[in-house]
């Protein structure tokens, strides 16, 4: 089975175990879902769902955002950890929007790369679940079982990132990360994967070992 082949069956497998293909963070529009994402650096989306309600009340816009005081923010946002960082990134992140693209988050890695942290992982994020573009989120998850299926070697996100592209159907790569997030938490956890009982075990490289 070549890695194609492979990444084509691991879509199909995923798709019939997860059909709802879903972000595990709450949003309602884009800026919040930029939020919530670079909250949830070193944090679990959990928490950052617990967090960002009382945050989004305060500040229900970017132009919220930009005017806050970032000593204000970080009261909001301390259980996120690294919330002096996340604070200042935050209402930097809202000013840029507002001075450099008319307040809408815009829709293309680069520009969102230009943005205060952040990163293409985000960026990506951003493009796939709001803008409907092909793209490969490449967080933990997807680095990991990546690598066990076989379909790349190495932890590299970049390297993750290009190489998938090349692998996974354009208009399926957005959801395929989602479900990779859902499989990682359910069934192929980090220390003590459910081979057993996982749909990938068939042409898992990992599982067969």
């Amino acid at each position: 089975m070549t890695k194609k082949q492979r990444a084509i069956s691991a879509v199909e497998a995923l798709k019939k175990e997860y059909p709802e293909a879903i972000c595990s963070l709450n949003y309602k529009d884009e800026f919040q879902l930029l939020a919530a994402t670079r909250l949830s650096a070193q944090c679990t989306d959990a928490r950052v769902n617990i967090v960002t309600p009382a945050l989004f009340e305060k500040y229900p816009t970017v132009e919220a955002f930009a005017e806050a005081e970032v000593a204000d923010v970080e009261e909001l946002i301390r259980s996120c950890g690294f919330y002096r960082t996340k604070a200042k990134d935050l209402v930097e992140m809202a000013k840029k929007i507002i001075s450099d693209f008319d307040g809408k988050v815009p829709d293309n890695i680069e520009d969102l790369t230009s943005l205060p942290g952040v990163g293409r992982k985000t960026a990506n994020l951003i493009c796939g679940d709001i803008f409907g573009k092909p793209a490969v989120v490449a967080d933990t998850h997807l680095i990991r079982i990546s690598n066990l299926l076989g379909l790349v070697e190495t932890k590299d996100p970049f390297k993750v990132e290009m190489q998938l592209k090349e692998l996974l159907p354009a208009e399926e790569s957005n959801d395929f990360c989602h479900r990779c997030v859902l499989h990682g938490r359910a069934v192929c956890i980090a220390r003590r994967p459910d081979c057993e009982n996982c749909c990938m075990a068939e042409f898992c490289k990992s599982a067969k070992k």
